[in-house]
């Protein structure tokens, strides 16, 4: 695994689907305000302490990140096809537990509640990280695996 490459292929796909999400209002789709509601959720965890925005995004990042490598220790050599497809396949693979797990958690509910445009932007920024993860780790990937070193 390219623990470098991962990381960041994590930090571009968080940053870009970051920047997406910041700007679907403008799109006429609804804000996910990912920031408010990582750091209420720490709040919640920290006894009712706000943490403010700027906390729950830095979690993003981190979490972004921790997915990326997730993808290149465990993955990456698991998903068929390019890197792209893979990428898109493993985004699709987070928005799933995304709706799943943490929507619930933070009291919207699995997939939302149904709430179309939420899931449309939510399932967009995660195709968008995927992707990116997809494209940047997986020359990297494709490289070790030709020279029979196995999945990276």
């Amino acid at each position: 695994m390219n623990t470098t490459r991962a990381a960041l292929a994590g930090l571009v796909g968080t940053a870009v689907m970051t920047a997406l999400w910041l700007m679907e209002a403008k799109l006429g789709l609804p804000e996910l305000a990912v920031g408010n509601i990582l750091s209420t959720l720490l709040a919640v965890v920290t006894a009712y302490a706000s943490a403010g925005p700027v906390v729950g995004w830095a979690i993003h990042l981190v979490i972004g990140v921790t997915l990326s490598l997730l993808y290149a220790a465990a993955l990456v050599g698991r998903l068929p096809g390019p890197p792209i497809i893979r990428g898109l396949l493993y985004g699709l693979l987070i928005f799933i537990l995304a709706q799943l797990v943490f929507m619930p958690l933070v009291g919207a509910g699995a997939f939302s509640r149904g709430d179309s445009p939420m899931l449309i932007g939510s399932l967009i920024g995660h195709l968008v990280y995927g992707g990116l993860v997809g494209v940047i780790y997986g020359e990297s990937a494709r490289i070790t695996m030709e020279k029979g070193t196995g999945p990276a």
